[in-house]
């Protein structure tokens, strides 16, 4: 396996096609910029950049560069999601009510994460630099979290013409509530709370005007699909569809290729995170305005 000394001369080689970038969120504009400059496709860890300007220049250097650019929010290839998300646009009508929630474990997350993800060294200066981009320890858990399931409530419903929320917290515990009014009239609850004194908790409920979607979305390292039931009232029956491959993590970079191969737009693509932002903007807007309707 080839190495390289710096970002510089790994970008200068004419043999590589496409990068990863999966490093903390303050380093995604700069890197990503950096290698679509060089004319390297890109894959982004979620969420887009650290902020939502940073996203805004991201996303208008992507769409110039004529390069691939797909986000990290790897979700959205769990062939349960893509499922749901089908069964929603074409077989449950026009939706009426949805709750999406994600819940992050508290206690058990350490250690599920000292068994998959390797040590880390770094020296005081990252560490000084990475604790005051995350002093804010609100703001970060909105952003690293929200990147996802807001993607996701869009993903499945569109995207919401406004939105409300508030958010509460006990110590270091934070959620946060929101309501949102989808293009058709419908309305959709969010929650997103880091942590819980439990096990890991997210899925979505849509109920539309012929059937329903519920979906339950498992830890992801486990890198199993989601479980999914559809309701068509029009028929009677209830579908609960089972999958093949699973693993989010390797179809997103599947597709990844696809798009660079067959001139696909990323899944998500630039736009697409930045919208993501903009939602995270939103929920905050509303936050320092008491819980006022806003739009993203």
């Amino acid at each position: 396996m080839q190495s390289y000394g710096d970002m510089d001369a790994l970008l200068a080689d004419s043999t590589i096609d496409a990068v990863v970038i999966a490093v903390p969120d303050r380093f995604h504009l700069s890197l990503a910029a950096a290698a679509l400059k060089a004319r390297k496709h890109v894959l982004v860890e979620k969420p887009l950049a650290g902020t939502l300007v940073e996203s805004q220049q991201l996303a208008k250097l992507a769409k110039t560069s004529g390069m691939v650019l797909q986000v990290g929010a790897m979700k959205r290839h769990d062939p349960g999601v893509r499922y749901a998300a089908h069964a929603v646009r074409e077989r449950i009508g026009q939706v009426l009510s949805a709750t999406v929630w994600y819940r992050v474990m508290s206690a058990m997350r350490p250690l599920v994460e000292a068994t998959y993800f390797p040590p880390m060294i770094v020296d005081d200066v990252v560490r000084t630099t990475e604790s005051a981009f995350k002093a804010d320890r609100g703001n970060y858990l909105l952003v690293t979290h929200g990147a996802h399931v807001l993607d996701g409530m869009r993903y499945l419903l569109g995207s919401p013409k406004e939105l409300c929320a508030r958010r509460a917290n006990i110590g270091n515990d934070y959620t946060w509530h929101g309501l949102a009014t989808l293009t058709d009239g419908g309305l959709a609850n969010f929650e997103i709370t880091a942590n819980v004194h439990s096990d890991w908790s997210e899925g979505a409920e849509i109920y539309g005007e012929k059937g329903s979607v519920k979906m339950r979305t498992p830890f992801p390292v486990t890198m199993a699909a989601s479980e999914v039931e559809v309701f068509d009232e029009t028929t009677g029956l209830i579908d609960k569809p089972t999958f093949g491959d699973t693993n989010p993590y390797k179809l997103q970079m599947d597709y990844f290729a696809r798009a660079i191969t067959e001139g696909l737009p990323g899944d998500p693509n630039a736009d697409d995170g930045l919208a993501a932002m903009q939602l995270i903007d939103a929920v905050n807007r509303s936050l320092n305005s008491g819980g006022a309707w806003v739009c993203p």
